[in-house]
């Protein structure tokens, strides 16, 4: 039994630690790719471009998330009962690396604590 602990919390510190880990990178490709139209807060810009922080959105399976990513968004979403009508283009040109830590980081900023880690083959299975 005591074997078990220990291999579990040797397991879930490696997790925390991967985790930790993706955000960092995640922090510095959202400055790059992100950050001029949702913000350095993660707040965007109201009727242009949708928040990131405490949204309805961020609530959908993190497969929607990735799919925005990749494939972009066109036509109305609402968020947080407020309708944006803008295009995002298809961030297709980042790695999966890129795509997996810009979301672990989204999910964990800003007051965002949601569970789970993305990883870059969950990204890969989506992008075709």
């Amino acid at each position: 039994m005591a074997l078990l602990t220990i291999g579990f919390l040797a397991v879930s510190f490696q997790q925390d630690k991967a985790l930790k880990e993706s955000i960092a990178r995640g922090k510095e490709a959202y400055a790059l790719y992100c950050q001029n139209c949702h913000m350095e807060n993660g707040k965007g810009q109201e009727g242009m471009f949708p928040p990131l922080v405490k949204t309805d959105f961020m609530q959908k399976p993190v497969e929607a998330f990735i799919n925005v990513i990749l494939k972009g968004q066109q036509g109305t979403i609402t968020v947080n009962g407020v309708q944006y009508n803008n295009v995002m283009p298809a961030q297709d040109y980042l790695t999966n690396e890129q795509i997996a830590d810009i979301i672990n980081y989204t999910r964990n900023s800003w007051g965002n604590k949601l569970k789970g880690m993305v990883t870059p083959d969950k990204v890969n299975g989506l992008r075709n």
